[in-house]
Order: C-alpha cells, then structure tokens, then sequence
C-alpha cells in the first residue's frame, strides 16, 4: 500500500541483531490526524503514532511484556478484546476482556481507534487513551494485528508501522503449535492467516526479524525516540 500524501521512501528489512542504519528518516516527525469528528489533532509535539504488528507467534506479546519490563517510559496501549484470558494474564494489563455487548457498545460509540475480528475473537484499540498520550508526548505503541494496522494508517496516515518477521517459516510453526493452548483446527487457521500477514509485508515501513526480542526492544525504543 502507497500513502500518496507522503513522498516514497526506502522501506528498510533488518535481523534485529544485525548492525548499521535501520530507520527510514533517523527520528519522529510531526503528525496530524482526525478523529471522532472533532477535527484535526494539534501538532503539540514530534511524537507519533508507533504500530508493532506481525503473523500470529511471532512473538509480538513476548516483545511487548519485555519492553514493559525494561522501559517503563514507552507508553503500550491496552487493547480491548472479547476472548477469553490465556493463562497468567490479567485484566488491565495483557487486555481488557470484554464481552460481545460491551465490544459492540463500543464500535458503535467510536470509541475505538481500529478493529478487527481474528480466529473468532474481536480486538480493538481505545481511542481517547491514544490520542491523549500523543498529546502529551509521550512514546505511544500499538500492538495490532494486520486489519488493525491498515485501519490506522488510514486514520493515522504519518504512523510508522512495524512489521515484526520470524527467521523462517519454520519457526513460526513451531512457535504455534509449541503454545500448547489451543486445539489443531485454531492452530490450522492461525497458519493460514500468517501466510496472508507474511505476504502484507511490504505494506509497513520497517520489518524487524525477531532473532532476539532482546535487539527487538532496544530498535523499537529507537524508533520511539524513548
């Protein structure tokens, strides 16, 4: 996908333990963006929207929780979502475990910045939360699936968005099926759907290979000016 406002730049596909230059334009930049019908956001700061995304067992949570742990600055948005809690993870913190009435009572008030339905389940993102730390300045992650991502680059067109890769096919399997907590047919249409994800690479600005959630962490933070 071109977004035909910005001029074309050199998308940038690193190892996330390899070396050398890895941004696209070496810092943040301004953003604008409506929401809610309230008009277009102030330009108060040179913070913007930073969106993680990548296949299923990547390992997208496992770098979020580690960079909760290391880098308590980056602000991670919590999303909404109505399955139900893996577990060891807690209401608040992983999501906020909702019901199907609660989900759609929020689509239908605009109170979420991106939806999307995966593997029977739906997730969103909390508008107002977003926007305030954006406001504030303050280092602000998404971590989305692909609908999710797309969502907000057309509501968010100067977001960077991330794509966060396997080192082979291989271990993406074997990640999934190595989970242990659901049956073979969900593990079958988690597959499929990293086969469609694998192949929307192109469409994010910078693709980081998760050899080391580690190398991972440390680029994001980059990326986010923490």
């Amino acid at each position: 996908m071109t977004d035909k406002s910005r001029p074309e730049e050199p998308r940038v596909r690193e190892a996330a333990a390899a070396g050398g230059p890895w941004t696209r334009d070496g810092g943040s930049m301004p953003y604008a963006v409506t929401h809610g019908g309230t008009g277009t956001l102030p330009r108060r700061s040179a913070r913007r929207l930073t969106v993680l995304s990548g296949p299923s067992g990547v390992g997208k949570s496992t770098v979020v929780a580690e960079l909760r742990r290391t880098h308590p600055g980056v602000w991670l948005s919590v999303s909404v979502t109505t399955r139900k809690p893996r577990p060891g993870e807690t209401h608040g913190v992983e999501y906020y475990f909702v019901d199907d009435a609660e989900f759609d009572r929020l689509v239908a008030a605009g109170e979420l910045l991106e939806w999307a339905e995966f593997a029977g389940n739906r997730y969103g993102t909390p508008r107002s939360a977003v926007i305030e730390h954006l406001e504030a300045g303050v280092p602000t992650l998404l971590e989305i699936d692909l609908q999710g991502a797309r969502q907000v680059r057309e509501s968010m067109p100067d977001a960077l968005l991330v794509f966060l890769a396997p080192p082979s096919w291989e271990e993406l399997e074997r990640r999934l099926r190595g989970r242990g907590t659901e049956p073979e047919e969900v593990i079958a249409r988690r597959l499929e759907a990293a086969r469609v994800e694998l192949a929307a690479e192109a469409e994010f600005d910078i693709t980081l290979v998760n050899t080391s959630v580690r190398e991972v962490c440390e680029r994001l933070v980059a990326l986010l000016g923490a």
